[in-house]
């Protein structure tokens, strides 16, 4: 083979190589952060907290960051003693998932750490992208999908176990509620309420239409907890 034909090959394959550094280089590597690209397709029935995390991995691997362990933001309630069973701790969000920082599929911090997280974050409509760097439909979209699925307080902590707010431990795709957060911090009044992207509002149910009709889609959020 002559010598330009080996200069062009090599360029040629340079080009590939370079290409897809851009494609899956630093900003997919360096993500921690991202809105699932779609639920679980049964509604809120995660498949428990090891299903949710499950999808966040999968997810994460085919956008080329699955060397990271990564967590799904939800809680769960305490089991209150019954009998001679005992009960069991209540699960945390802001415990699953490390300490920070964050940063989105386009390399944008997201939160510097726990604190910053539940105290002054930057999630919004353009930083809380999916795994693929594409946003999520939020309100003013057709449709809205702005619910996230998290079952916290805004601390980030579980909820008594009175009420359901978990769809039952996120097993559930039925009757229930589930406690959502609106990830493009908008809603029908100004309150804190209507704007938290982790606590805003319970859904109308468990099932996908009734978290349709709700206004999201059965997303949540995952994080790289290490």
């Amino acid at each position: 083979m002559r010598k330009p034909a080996l200069l062009a090959v090599a360029l040629a394959g340079a080009t590939v190589a370079l290409i897809t550094a851009c494609a899956t280089g630093p900003t997919r590597q360096s993500m921690s952060f991202f809105v699932t690209s779609a639920g679980s397709g049964k509604g809120a029935d995660l498949g428990g907290l090891a299903g949710a995390d499950a999808h966040c991995q999968r997810l994460a691997s085919a956008a080329g960051a699955g060397g990271k362990t990564w967590r799904a933001y939800l809680s769960v309630p305490p089991t209150m003693p019954s009998g001679s069973t005992p009960g069991v701790a209540a699960v945390n969000a802001r415990d699953r998932i490390g300490t920070g920082p964050w940063h989105n599929a386009k390399g944008e911090l997201v939160a510097r750490d726990l604190a910053h997280l539940h105290n002054g974050n930057s999630i919004s409509k353009a930083t809380a992208i999916d795994e693929r760097g594409n946003p999520v439909k939020g309100g003013g979209d057709t449709p809205n999908e702005h619910d996230m699925l998290t079952g916290s307080r805004a601390d980030g902590t579980a909820f008594a176990p009175q009420t359901d707010t978990t769809c039952g431990a996120w097993t559930k795709s039925g009757d229930g509620s589930a406690v959502v957060g609106h990830h493009d911090r908008a809603g029908p009044m100004p309150e804190a309420w209507a704007t938290s992207w982790n606590f805003s509002h319970q859904s109308a149910g468990c099932s996908h239409d009734a978290l349709i009709r709700t206004g999201g889609a059965g997303r949540f959020y995952c994080f790289a907890a290490k």
